[in-house]
C-alpha cells in the first residue's frame, strides 16, 4: 500500500474520535524520565500529543513527529493554548520516507505500529544514530492488544523487548540495552474503559 493510503488511515483514525484535551503521557515515559535533565527529545508517532505535551511541560524542546496530519495539527493547537509553543514543534513526517533531522537526548517511540509497510529496525536504528552521547532510546511496544486497539488480530505476535533490541543490530560497545521486559499495568482507552495490557519495554542508551 501507498504513502498516501497510510495517510488516509492515520487521518481517518484520528477524525473518528474527539481531540483529546489533556491527553496523559505514557507510564513508561514518565518513569523512565523522571529526574532527567530536559534538554531535547524527538517522539516518533506523537499520536494525541500526551507525551510530547507532558516532556515540554517539563522543560524539554520537543520535535513531534507523526504521519497524520489531523494529529500533528491537534497537538500544536494543544501546545499553542497551554502556552507551550515555544518547547514543541510538530512536523507531520512518515518515517517510512526518511528519518527527521536533529540530535537529541532523547527519542521516544511508543506503540509505532501500523498495517502499513514500515521497516521498523531501519526506523529505530535511524533513531539510535540520532541520539548524542548519553542519550536514550526508549521503544515501548504492545504485548497484548486492548479492546479499542485498531489491530484486533487474534493470530498477531508481539516481537519480545530482546528481539527488538536484537532487529536494531547496534554496536554493543556503542549502545548499551539498560531494560528489557515485559510489563503489565490498566490502560485507559479513548472512550473511557480501562483493560489490564502488557508493555514491552526497551530502553537502549548510547556511551557517553
Amino acid at each position: 500500500m501507498s504513502t498516501t493510503d497510510a495517510v488516509a488511515f492515520w487521518d481517518g483514525v484520528y477524525a473518528a474520535r474527539p481531540a483529546a484535551g489533556g491527553p496523559q503521557p505514557n507510564v513508561r515515559l514518565t518513569e523512565t524520565v523522571t529526574g532527567l535533565p530536559p534538554t531535547d527529545a524527538l517522539d516518533l508517532g506523537c499520536g494525541d500529543g500526551g507525551d510530547a505535551l507532558w516532556l515540554a511541560r517539563l522543560g524539554w524542546h520537543v520535535t513531534a513527529v507523526d504521519i497524520s496530519a489531523v494529529a500533528v495539527e491537534r497537538i500544536a493547537a494543544l501546545a499553542r493554548s497551554h502556552g507551550l509553543d515555544d518547547r514543541l514543534t510538530t512536523v507531520r513526517h512518515d518515517v517510512h520516507e526518511s528519518f527527521p533531522p536533529g540530535r537529541f537526548d532523547l527519542v521516544c517511540a511508543h506503540y509505532l505500529h501500523t498495517p502499513f509497510a514500515l521497516d521498523r529496525a531501519t526506523v529505530l536504528r535511524s533513531a539510535a544514530h540520532a541520539l548524542r552521547p548519553g542519550g536514550r532510546l526508549l521503544v515501548v511496544d504492545h504485548g497484548s492488544a486492548a479492546p479499542w486497539s485498531w489491530n484486533q488480530d487474534p493470530d498477531i505476535r508481539y516481537p519480545s523487548p530482546r528481539e527488538v533490541a536484537a532487529g536494531i543490530d547496534l554496536d554493543p560497545q556503542t549502545w548499551t540495552v539498560e531494560r528489557a521486559e515485559a510489563s503489565g499495568r490498566t490502560a485507559a482507552g479513548p472512550d473511557g474503559r480501562t483493560a489490564e495490557v502488557t508493555d514491552h519495554v526497551l530502553l537502549i542508551r548510547r556511551a557517553p
